[in-house]
């Protein structure tokens, strides 16, 4: 009997630059995302004698990048020699998934492939991955204060940012300067994790959640009850809904004197923790 072959690929935190990596965005003025792999992996895994079984580590739909994890790991799946050839690998991803009707940009793709910190550029149809890595005491900082934060609140994502491309390309101004302030955001994170300077990353944060706000101001309406109290406390720093925003996690960024608080709360709102690790390796095949 042959061993079942199994293919993993991560899931995602976007920390700044979300949205800029859709259409018709970078077409017209170039999207920058900043991101990093996650230990939570989508795996498929395909026996000889069953149909291919899937594996979720968080419910789909949670706003990290599940479906185009799951993309990733069916085109390795497909074509095992790509693996060494990951932006390819992402490439084709993104195209079987735009073409089976999901709404979506690139990021979420190449992370999945690459695994690891990046700092993508998507000039029109193509995609730039700047050198990166954060400095081990950012890195420190960000594990200890960043929690993920799941929910339970899901909007399909497609549904919801239709209407934000079509004020976009109907010319609404709030729109386009909402993405321009997303896109901003996605450098000072960068610079911010490069050179542990965390009041970089704090209002990196802070501009993605006014940009959010400016495309469409009911993103982040779902969430605000509970975590406005804690901004106002001092005890979150900034935050941000996870991927577009219609998934159910979000990402909280606790001061060093406000993690307790944040739990407490989140307790309350009957929201779960998600225990999460840094992924430094994209997609991989076990055999």
């Amino acid at each position: 009997m042959e061993p079942p072959v199994v293919v993993s690929a991560p899931t995602r935190l976007d920390l700044a630059g979300g949205w800029t990596d859709v259409g018709p965005y970078p077409s017209d003025f170039g999207g920058e995302v900043v991101n990093f792999a996650i230990n939570l992996r989508v795996t498929v895994e395909a026996n000889p004698q069953s149909d291919v079984k899937v594996s979720f580590p968080v419910p789909r739909g949670s706003g990290l990048g599940t479906s185009s994890a799951l993309q990733v790991a069916l085109e390795a799946l497909s074509n095992p020699a790509e693996i060494e050839n990951p932006h390819i690998l992402a490439e084709k991803a993104f195209s079987s998934e735009s073409e089976a009707g999901n709404f979506c940009g690139r990021q979420d793709h190449w992370v999945s492939a690459l695994g690891g910190f990046n700092n993508l550029l998507f000039i029109v149809d193509s995609v730039e991955s700047i050198p990166f890595e954060p400095m081990r005491s950012s890195k420190n900082w960000l594990k200890k204060h960043f929690l993920l934060v799941f929910t339970g609140i899901s909007r399909i994502s497609g549904e919801m940012q239709t209407p934000v491309w079509q004020r976009y390309i109907d010319g609404d101004s709030d729109v386009k300067n909402g993405l321009h302030m997303i896109r901003s955001a996605a450098r000072e994170m960068a610079s911010g994790l490069q050179q542990d300077r965390r009041d970089f990353v704090v209002n990196s944060l802070r501009t993605v959640c006014l940009g959010v706000d400016m495309i469409d101001s009911s993103i982040h309406g779902p969430f605000k009850n509970v975590i406005e109290p804690l901004l106002a406390d001092g005890s979150v720093a900034a935050w941000k809904a996870m991927g577009a925003g219609g998934g159910g996690c979000v990402g909280i960024l606790c001061t060093s004197n406000g993690i307790e608080s944040v739990i407490s709360a989140v307790e309350k709102a009957d929201w779960s923790i998600i225990d999460w690790d840094f992924e430094y390796e994209g997609v991989r095949m076990d055999m």
